[in-house]
């Protein structure tokens, strides 16, 4: 297969993990979209291994921002490697990080790399502006 083609297929794949399973919440796709050998690299402490770690954070993240919206801002690719800088935005209603809703609108940006294997997301390293949201809701400085 030409390989400008299966870079563009698997931007396409992560554009629409992105879209299906946070942005419309159809936790479900997982199980077509992520390898059943999924790893998500340097996951926070107490996230479940595999795809099980993504369904926990995509819930967790969706009740604390019920109007949860990631845009992604640019992509990159080469080969098997897909990364995207993104800005996640929503209204805080839920618990997060032990921080009870506090009907605040954030706005945070991140970059993720993820690794593609016959048309499946393989692995990602995520990196998000935890300390940004953190002082976004207002517990920044209990940090």
């Amino acid at each position: 297969m030409n390989p400008m083609l299966v870079t563009q297929q698997n931007k396409a794949t992560y554009r629409r993990f992105i879209q299906e399973v946070f942005n419309e919440g159809h936790i479900d796709a997982v199980e077509e979209l992520l390898s059943p050998e999924y790893v998500l690299h340097e996951a926070a402490p107490g996230t479940p291994p595999g795809r099980e770690g993504v369904r926990q954070i995509v819930s967790t993240f969706r009740a604390a921002f019920p109007d949860l919206e990631i845009t992604i801002e640019d992509q990159v690719a080469e080969e098997d490697k897909v990364c995207s800088l993104t800005t996640m935005r929503g209204t805080h209603r839920g618990s997060i990080y032990g921080v009870a809703g506090t009907g605040k609108k954030v706005s945070v940006t991140g970059l993720t790399m993820v690794r593609l294997v016959g048309g499946r997301i393989a692995e990602s390293w995520v990196k998000n502006d935890v300390l940004g949201l953190m002082n976004q809701i207002g517990a920044g400085s209990k940090a």
